[in-house]
């Protein structure tokens, strides 16, 4: 670990178990354990207000549970608890990672700019709901062309399910998932593939259930409000400490697990108002580790301020992350194919924002927002198609629909296989979310499963209440019952059947396209010449180069439309075409070569065809 990182929680040596905590305001620190026997280590406080004791021992440390007494009156879990095994309210327990072990032969890990991310949510991806059931279909994932394991938040909440975000243990692995050991074996497997691993962290707040921080130190402040609880305290007095703990969890997950990314959640939650921000220093030591270990590690951001500051370099004035979500390419798609227009949806509904978002990522990039009654986001100047992650589907978006419904419930065969060409062939970074990729059937629902009655009560009011814009007073699941998390689980035999093996095919063939042309679409400093007829539903994309193009027609009318291809280009042979019946298409009535332009070319209803220089 970097010198200037101060550990926490529970660290093995050969002989010993250290324990730190940060409790600057407290008069009296201990450490409790409960097993393997009952003893009690007192801990002193260092002039920063970090308690340290020490436990000598030379026998196996994978049972040493424990608790901080604190003023010598309570007991409470450790904030950096490495693993719950009773939940949320009970004991830590100490982990001896070097007793885990690794396989040392990994295939080579793709770079960020060549991933295909697959996000998953591991309590319904199997119906064993735990990190090593996923292990047998990551050969299936890679089939498909899969290089990237994208994982909802795995901190330990309350009960056993939950979408991760309720979280209460930054370090410690959920239980009912199979703890670190479980991790450990899924990242292990997936690198031995040749797949990264990201995993989705929460800086931004603590769930309420089995938060125990302000019993400790001042980890939260007063001076701002998140949607989901009180803000971390990362700008007030004493946020050095908060700093370090949150640094030091994003590299526990580098340096422990070996986590190849981490997805940093709703940074537009994360207040900071001082000069150095805590998402430029977390860059800065991230980089500092990788080049300490000599290791690739990334961070990803999920924003929803459309500013580019976030993943611009230093000499922008920029954090420097390494990439970013962007919602205004789904918004855009999700909202012309569906035609929804409310709530957040408001804002986009035609093929002009379609275009933007292909050309730039960003459709509200500066301009009025009606959404939001202002003026919103800034230009992506500076950004590289290599740094925008785009999707069609992904878990808010689906599970923050009241009923849960995946765009295969909301639009017909055709459209899900165009959604699947233009998000793969975007140029952007895709991401599929759990079951897009056949057309799963079963909603993605919000669930919880808290102890506390009241809790759930007002998480069940504060859905209906957060959703009226889209739904009104439209009959939903209770995300408080175990019926919702049942109908989450992924039927994932169906991608064998009829047209879910269809689209699965797609999914793969599209998927091998963009590997083929990636230095092309990818290319950093290429920008696609974009056109679009609103009336007729008509959409052009051409990637272009001197030496080669990439050109795409997509009809999104119900008839048949023919497109003046007035751009001057190369020869191009036809290498896909929805319409064809291995496709499960009606035929396809497009020529397989363009030999000049300008000339029109006819494109059946609903449909996408591609060209590529011969």
């Amino acid at each position: 670990m970097l010198s200037s990182i101060i550990p926490v929680g529970s660290i093995c040596s050969n002989d010993a178990v250290s324990f730190v905590v940060w409790g600057p305001f407290l008069s009296d620190c201990a450490v409790h354990i409960y097993e393997p026997e009952d003893l009690t280590i007192p801990m002193e406080k260092d002039s920063r207000g970090y308690w340290r004791g020490l436990l000598k021992t030379h026998e196996k440390k994978n049972k040493i549970r424990y608790k901080y007494r604190i003023n010598k009156l309570k007991e409470y879990p450790d904030p950096a608890s490495r693993y719950q095994p009773y939940g949320v309210h009970d004991r830590s327990e100490v982990i001896d990672f070097s007793a885990i072990k690794k396989s040392a032969f990994t295939e080579k890990r793709p770079s960020l700019d060549d991933y295909i991310i697959y996000e998953l949510h591991v309590g319904t991806f199997t119906p064993q709901g735990t990190f090593e059931a996923i292990i047998p279909r990551l050969p299936v994932l890679k089939e498909l062309g899969i290089n990237a394991l994208e994982l909802m938040p795995v901190a330990q909440f309350p009960g056993k399910r939950n979408w991760g975000y309720d979280g209460v243990y930054p370090f410690a692995v959920q239980n009912s998932y199979g703890g670190p050991w479980g991790l450990r074996k899924l990242v292990d497997s997936c690198h031995q593939l040749g797949m990264a691993v990201v995993l989705d962290v929460v800086y931004n707040h603590l769930g309420p259930e089995g938060n125990y921080f302000s019993q400790f130190a001042p980890y939260f402040t007063q001076k701002y409000k998140t949607p989901w609880g009180e803000a971390i305290n990362y700008d007030d007095a004493f946020s050095d400490e908060v700093r370090n703990f949150f640094i030091y969890n994003a590299l526990f997950w580098f340096s422990e697990y070996d986590i190849d990314a981490l997805r940093l959640d709703a940074i537009h939650a994360i207040y900071d108002e001082s000069a150095y921000l805590f998402l430029e220093e977390l860059a800065d030591k991230t980089t500092e580790f990788c080049h300490t270990f000599n290791k690739t590690h990334y961070l990803i951001a999920e924003s929803d301020r459309n500013d580019p500051k976030f993943i611009y370099p230093k000499a922008f004035g920029g954090c420097h992350l390494h990439g970013q979500w962007c919602d205004d390419f789904h918004h855009a798609l999700h909202a012309f194919i569906t035609k929804e227009t409310k709530g957040y949806y408001s804002d986009f509904g035609t093929l002009s924002h379609v275009a933007k978002a292909f050309k730039q990522g960003y459709v509200i990039d500066g301009c009025y927002s009606s959404y939001r009654k202002r003026k919103h986001g800034r230009k992506p100047l500076h950004v590289k198609r290599s740094q925008l992650i785009v999707f069609s589907q992904n878990h808010d978006q689906i599970g923050n629909r009241y009923l849960g419904e995946r765009l295969s419930c909301l639009i017909d065969f055709s459209e899900l296989k165009m959604i699947c060409v233009l998000t793969l062939l975007s140029g952007f970074i895709p991401l599929l979310f759990m079951g897009e990729e056949y057309g799963e059937k079963n909603p993605f629902l919000y669930f919880v499963d808290h102890g506390d009655p009241n809790l759930l009560e007002a998480v069940q009011k504060g859905r209906l209440k957060e959703f009226a814009d889209f739904h009104g007073d439209k009959e939903g699941y209770n995300a408080t019952k175990q019926e919702a998390f049942n109908k989450s689980i992924i039927n994932w035999e169906l991608r064998t059947e009829g047209t879910h093996a269809i689209l699965w095919k797609l999914y793969q063939h599209t998927i091998a396209l963009r590997q083929k042309y990636k230095s092309l679409i990818c290319t950093a400093n290429i920008s696609p010449i974009v056109n679009f007829n609103e009336e007729e539903k008509l959409f052009f994309f051409l990637f272009n180069n001197k030496q080669k193009s990439l050109l795409g027609i997509t009809n999104f009318d119900s008839v048949e439309r023919r497109y003046l291809i007035e751009e001057e280009v190369y020869p191009l042979e036809k290498i896909l075409d929805l319409a064809d019946e291995k496709w499960s298409g009606p035929g396809s009535i497009s020529p397989d070569q363009l030999v000049a332009s300008p000339t029109y070319i006819p494109i059946s209803p609903k449909n996408i065809v591609l060209y590529y220089s011969c």
